[in-house]
């Protein structure tokens, strides 16, 4: 019998599902090692090692430094020897000194660099980075909402919870309790979870949470629903205007109509012309063209293939932008 998908990891797991850019990674990482990392000493040479009991958080985790710092990394498990017998997935990096130096951490310290959380985008990948870490969330079907992190040291406990008065993209009146060894950073009211959820990129779980809310409580929805519709057009016009910068790389360097793979030059075409259609709608769309069916996945495959050759043609692409520059 398959366990149960508990809300926080439900949350979580759709979190690690994104697409994040390398500062945003970086963001994450710093408040995820701060808060779940240990040091390790191997061959007199300084490594952390990473504890979750979720497998796609670890592997997220692993990933993200990999593409970060383009370090080795490798995987190791340890079973808790209790009632339960949890398995912890932890991920090692047996050489950290340049990225513990990178993401100014300090163990021993509570505050946070302010090169991390730098603005409202790194904030909010700092936020996310504390939650896969050591966050948790009730199910909206319990009239108790609450939302909190939990961490050990008191004062970077405040250092943290001072990042929601820095955040601009909304009001958090978060509050810290003693609770044993850990202070718990934490909120209570239903609207300022959805708006969590939304800040960490959770917008899908954020209206299964506004959904059952709406059904106990018909007031004061508008502006819930409204940032999540802002939240998901954001997310769908942020990555049109990536897309489109890959696809402008290519053509300068390239030519568009160069490309052989029929699929990807219509496609390329298309995303130029409809900068506000969803991968779904895409799909839809240069299904019509091409007179075939084409899934969204294969949009999205399609999508990753144009970046990775965009990435190639970067540099000739920005030599000849500031070559006509100063032609100009």
């Amino acid at each position: 019998m398959q366990a149960k998908v508990s809300f926080t990891q439900k949350v979580k797991e759709e979190v690690v599902s994104i697409s994040f850019s390398d500062e945003h990674l970086r963001a994450i990482l710093a408040a995820f090692i701060k808060i779940n990392g240990s040091l390790t000493i191997n061959n007199k040479k300084e490594g952390i090692a990473l504890k979750t009991e979720n497998a796609k958080i670890a592997k997220f985790i692993y990933h993200a430094i990999e593409k970060v710092y383009g370090v080795p990394c490798r995987f190791t498990y340890s079973k808790a020897m209790n009632f339960k017998k949890r398995l912890f997935y932890n991920v090692v990096v047996d050489e950290a000194d340049y990225i513990i130096s990178d993401l100014e951490i300090n163990f021993l310290d509570g505050k946070i660099a302010k090169s991390i959380v730098s603005n409202d985008d790194l904030i909010a990948g700092y936020i996310s980075g504390a939650f896969l870490a050591s966050g948790s969330v009730n199910s909206p079907k319990k009239s108790n909402y609450h939302l909190e992190i939990a961490l050990t040291d008191a004062n970077y406990a405040k250092w943290f919870s001072k990042l929601f008065l820095k955040y601009k993209g909304g009001e958090f009146n978060v509050k810290i309790i003693k609770r044993r060894n850990q202070h718990v950073v934490y909120l209570k009211r239903s609207s300022q979870i959805v708006d969590f959820l939304i800040l960490i990129g959770a917008t899908n779980t954020a209206l299964e949470f506004e959904n059952v809310r709406i059904s106990r409580d018909f007031s004061n929805i508008g502006n819930r629903l409204n940032n999540l519709d802002a939240a998901n057009y954001s997310k769908t016009t942020s990555a049109a205007q990536r897309q489109i910068h890959d696809i402008q790389v290519i053509d300068k360097v390239f030519g568009i109509d160069n490309i052989k793979n029929e699929k990807q030059r219509e496609l390329m075409k298309l995303r130029l012309t409809s900068d506000d259609l969803s991968l779904q709608e895409m799909a839809a769309r240069l299904s019509e063209v091409l007179g075939k069916e084409v899934s969204r996945s294969n949009i999205n495959h399609l999508f990753r293939a144009i970046h990775a050759q965009a990435v190639q043609y970067e540099e000739t692409y920005n030599e000849s932008v500031s070559s006509s520059r100063k032609e100009n």
